[in-house]
């Protein structure tokens, strides 16, 4: 195995460039499907692999803010098509890991952040099998970027892992330098999943 195909190989990743279709209803003008694979369906992949590589870090923005609330649900009034994303967070060894900080925040379905106030925003703890549960909208698009969601994931006293995680078939993946396909979420209609793998043992 390469080591570009280690890089992306995760139990929730798409290999880049075979995405399959996104089907989220109220955004069919902004998300376009991805065609699918002449060969097949993809094969199946471990949950998680000994010795995975960790989740490939990604800048902060210009929109974090700390202190937000502990919750789990963020959909609150926004308006928007719902979206439900789960995942387990491992170490390298495939440990799940619980009590990790996962701190989310987004655009609304406008594509804009709230600066004044928590709209977007969320943190929540993992479970003792290592798993995360967000209730949200799918995010607008916001000015020069594709579609993303942003993240900081860190496991109790141990250095925080900022990233951001994308949606598969969207035009702007093309184009957009930050854009890794590493950080593809598995999404299938109203629901996504992605597996974070923490640097630790």
């Amino acid at each position: 195995m390469t080591e570009e195909e280690r890089r992306i190989r995760r139990a929730t990743f798409l290999k880049a460039g075979l995405a399959t279709a996104v089907t989220l209803p109220a955004v069919a003008s902004e998300v376009v499907r991805a065609p699918r694979a002449a060969a097949g369906p993809l094969t199946p992949t471990p949950m998680c692999d000994d010795g995975d590589d960790p989740t490939p870090p990604q800048m902060e923005g210009p929109y974090f803010k700390p202190n937000s609330p502990e919750r789990s649900d963020l959909r609150g009034d926004m308006p928007g098509t719902a979206l439900t994303i789960t995942g387990v967070v491992y170490s390298r060894s495939c440990t799940p890991l619980d009590r990790v900080l996962l701190d989310f925040w987004q655009a609304d379905n406008a594509g804009n952040y709230d600066n004044v106030g928590y709209r977007g925003r969320g943190h929540q703890f993992t479970s003792t099998d290592g798993r995360f549960q967000l209730d949200t909208i799918v995010p607008g698009l916001y000015p020069g970027r594709t579609r993303h969601v942003h993240v900081k994931v860190q496991a109790p006293n141990q250095p925080i892992l900022t990233t951001q995680l994308y949606f598969p078939g969207e035009p702007g993946n093309d184009w957009d330098a930050i854009f890794d396909p590493a950080l593809l979420m598995d999404v299938q209609g109203s629901n996504a999943t992605f597996d974070f793998v923490l640097d630790l043992t």
